[in-house]
């Protein structure tokens, strides 16, 4: 009986024990795939850096020291931010770019992403860069796109929007990326309130009193961009009236006129790529088909100051920020009241770096001002 007693207690306990056991074992199991999902979750958290313009979420390595840009629009925001951190350019630099750009970029290679030309992966990779930048529309094409040069480079992507009216956050998030937050915000603040100046001034001019005005592009001046246009998008933010009544010319612009359509069209004023850019603003005052415009006439007419960059658009990037200020103040001094000498010496010691000397001035604004 006794020892019946003992092997009843015996089983009692070692039942109790594997019970116990058993349930602290499951406590373990569950607290330690717990903390294994805490660890994932605080590993993708910290990972995930930076969130680009199209929503997608960003791995970002820990010092961002080298950064190439896919395009020139993307390629003169990282050269204002920090030109050091630049890796490389879209296209062999000409002569007058050179003379606004330190010399010690003039060598940065071309890497390709300009006109028709495709970045070139493999020499990318060989210079390593620690991420790749990329100014676009955002849609699920460019998406897509992105997501797939993101997995052929093995580097991270950064997709912004070239939308001009939202440079100031592709600035302040290139100033996160980069660690140049605080240059980021005096560009991105700039941008901004420049462009705000222009819709306040632009609200205030009467349909009828908004000046025709025409934009020539191309060797003999009869290629232009139509109102809405991307390429024709600075002559809208002021308050002009484009008067090229054309098709946009695709993503690539420069739609065809005739000069017989330009004589009906009758610009008041006129601006035209310069010379130095293979454009025709020599020719106009000499070509006798044109001479019977308003604009030839009264001599409105206006070379788009190119060095380094094109005030205007090609390539639509910060540098049509002061195009914005130029002109503005060229079709309605009375609103955009700016000093632009001072404006541009300001810009140029901005974005490009550079200070500009009284005749380097003078000759910028030569054939671009009244």
């Amino acid at each position: 009986m006794y020892k019946r007693r003992i092997a009843l207690i015996m089983s009692i306990v070692l039942v109790f024990s594997f019970l116990v056991a058993c349930s602290n074992q499951k406590v373990e199991d569950a607290s330690e795939k717990e903390n294994e999902n805490q660890e994932g979750s605080t590993e993708v958290e910290e990972g995930v850096k930076l969130e680009d313009m199209a929503g997608r979420r960003i791995n970002l390595p820990d010092n961002v020291e080298k950064i190439f840009s896919t395009g020139p629009v993307g390629t003169i925001l990282l050269y204002s931010l920090n030109p050091d951190k630049m890796v490389g350019w879209n296209y062999d630099l000409s002569e007058g770019e050179k003379d606004f750009i330190a010399e010690k970029y003039h060598d940065l290679p071309n890497l390709g992403g300009a006109g028709k030309e495709s970045i070139n992966i493999e020499e990318i990779l060989k210079i390593d860069p620690d991420i790749v930048i990329a100014l676009d529309t955002i849609d699920e094409t460019t998406i897509a796109e992105t997501e797939e040069l993101q997995e052929d480079l093995g580097k991270p992507v950064i997709l912004l929007d070239e939308d001009i009216n939202t440079i100031d956050t592709a600035y302040n998030i290139l100033g996160k990326v980069s660690d140049e937050e605080a240059k980021a915000e005096e560009l991105a603040s700039y941008c901004k309130e420049t462009l705000e100046d222009a819709k306040k001034y632009s609200s205030q001019i009467a349909e009828d009193e908004k000046v025709d005005i025409y934009y020539a592009e191309g060797s003999e001046g009869l290629e232009t961009e139509p109102a809405g246009s991307w390429h024709g998008e600075v002559i809208d933010l002021i308050g002009g009236h484009n008067v090229a009544e054309v098709e946009a010319g695709g993503s690539k612009g420069k739609a065809e006129v005739s000069i017989e359509q330009l004589l009906t069209w009758n610009p008041e004023l006129i601006i035209s790529w310069g010379d130095e850019r293979g454009g025709y603003y020599a020719g106009i005052f000499e070509d006798p088909t044109w001479k019977d415009i308003d604009a030839v006439q009264n001599k409105e007419v206006y070379e788009i100051p190119n060095r380094p960059f094109n005030w205007f658009d090609r390539p639509p990037s910060a540098n049509r920020v002061l195009g914005i200020k130029w002109l503005g103040n060229l079709l309605y001094p009375d609103l955009f009241d700016y000093n632009m000498k001072e404006e541009v010496k300001e810009f140029y010691d901005k974005f490009y770096h550079y200070n500009l000397s009284e005749k380097e001035v003078e000759e910028l604004l030569g054939n671009s001002t009244r």
